[in-house]
């Protein structure tokens, strides 16, 4: 049977000029960086060797870049880390309301403890609404944290220009931007001097590197409370051992990116809008989410109208293509997801919800028996629908969504 893989913003395949990198870090170069021994300072050199990669690929000083374990511990890191180091100047916190869950499940945590959080609105395809956030400033707001691009649904965000009006604003001198940039990682350019953000997110597993490493990158300047406790390690803002052959990997990814992100995101694009215009020709009463326009190279989300996320995925499966249905840390709600929530999609509708996240790895063969199975699928579920049966016999819904021109 077929394998296909297309859940790529859950985590992508390893290049394996990476592993090559990392090998040798498992079973010859084992030693602590922390140790001034000679496997130690060899340690310690690929552990600075990865981290100027990293600053590199996102045009930062290496002193900036703080190795973690994953996107969401430094999305802890930077939204409880830098709210408890500026608790004395205020307690406002602005968050989108289409965040990761590491983002949304932090500022509840921070919520408990007596700060505050306001929830910015987005449109129907996802973008923030920019002047409800401006407003939302005050004097007490310490921390802004807005997504990059959105993992589910791949709209990207205008971050320079919500950034500069944020800064702009000079409702205070001391509130911080934040985003989360694991799911732009490798699908396009990041530069934090350009952004002028103060504090960013980025993932190797979703830059074919390793799981077990990632960054917060933190701009000169800005506090920061650890909150793992520990050593001196990562300028005493992260303790912990670290993972030497996972941050040498996310290093070799990172230059890797640099080198040849531009030329791969071309294939992906072109493969990505093949499913997106192919789709909706063979499939009736299916609904893309998210911008056309300003939306991740590899991201696919459609609503399939009269079926269910959870029946598509596993069908799908059975003939042998991985994909998602709603955000990756949610496949196995049976709920709508947040973000389609936030986006007003129809409850009964967005249910429905498959998304396809396509890699370099991704194949033009593999894109068209996508294109023949999944019409397949859907109309297999579909004639177990009553919904459906319902509208072919009537032409008419009995709820309204997406687009939706017939009858109730």
């Amino acid at each position: 049977m077929k394998q296909i893989y297309l859940d790529n913003q859950s985590s992508t395949k390893l290049d394996k000029r990476v592993f090559d990198v990392m090998k040798s870090f498992f079973i010859e170069y084992y030693g602590n960086p922390q140790s001034i021994y000679s496997l130690g300072c060899v340690s310690k050199n690929i552990l600075e060797t990865a981290r100027k990669q990293v600053a590199d690929y996102i045009h930062a000083d290496v002193g900036e870049v703080i190795f973690t374990s994953c996107g969401t511990e430094s999305n802890n890191l930077a939204i409880k880390g830098i709210c408890e180091a500026l608790k004395s100047k205020g307690n406002h916190i602005i968050v989108s309301a289409i965040e990761h869950f590491s983002v949304l499940n932090a500022v509840k945590k921070l919520q408990k403890v007596g700060f505050e959080v306001t929830y910015i609105s987005v449109d129907e395809k996802g973008n923030i609404n920019e002047a409800e956030l401006l407003k939302a400033l005050r004097k007490s707001t310490i921390l802004v944290s807005v997504q990059y691009s959105n993992t589910e649904v791949g709209t990207i965000q205008d971050i320079k220009k919500i950034v500069s009006a944020v800064k702009n604003s000079k409702v205070n001198d001391f509130v911080v931007f934040h985003t989360d940039a694991v799911s732009s990682g490798g699908m396009m350019p990041i530069d934090v001097k350009d952004l002028d953000v103060d504090a960013l997110s980025l993932s190797s597993s979703v830059m074919y590197g390793p799981k077990g490493a990632a960054v917060l990158y933190l701009k000169k300047g800005i506090r920061i409370i650890s909150q793992m406790d520990g050593g001196v390690q990562e300028y005493y803002k992260r303790g912990g051992t670290e993972n030497i052959p996972a941050v040498a990997g996310f290093g070799k990814a990172c230059e890797i990116a640099k080198e040849e992100a531009v030329a791969n995101n071309v294939k992906i694009k072109r493969l990505r809008d093949k499913l997106i215009e192919e789709l909706p020709k063979r499939i009736e009463c299916i609904y893309l989410n998210g911008a056309l326009e300003n939306r991740l190279v590899g991201n696919v989300n459609f609503s399939i109208e009269f079926v269910e996320g959870e029946s598509l995925l596993l069908l799908l499966d059975a003939k042998g293509i991985m994909v998602a249905s709603g955000s990756a840390c949610a496949s196995k709600n049976l709920k709508m997801s947040h973000v389609l929530d936030a986006m007003k999609v129809d409850v009964a509708i967005g249910q429905g919800s498959i998304l396809f996240t396509l890699s370099k790895y991704s194949t033009e063969e593999e894109i068209n028996y996508v294109l023949e199975e999944f019409p397949k699928i859907v109309k297999k579920l579909r004639e177990m629908s009553p919904l459906y049966s319902y509208f072919i016999q009537t032409g008419k819904r009995k709820h309204a969504g997406p687009g939706a021109d017939f009858g109730e």
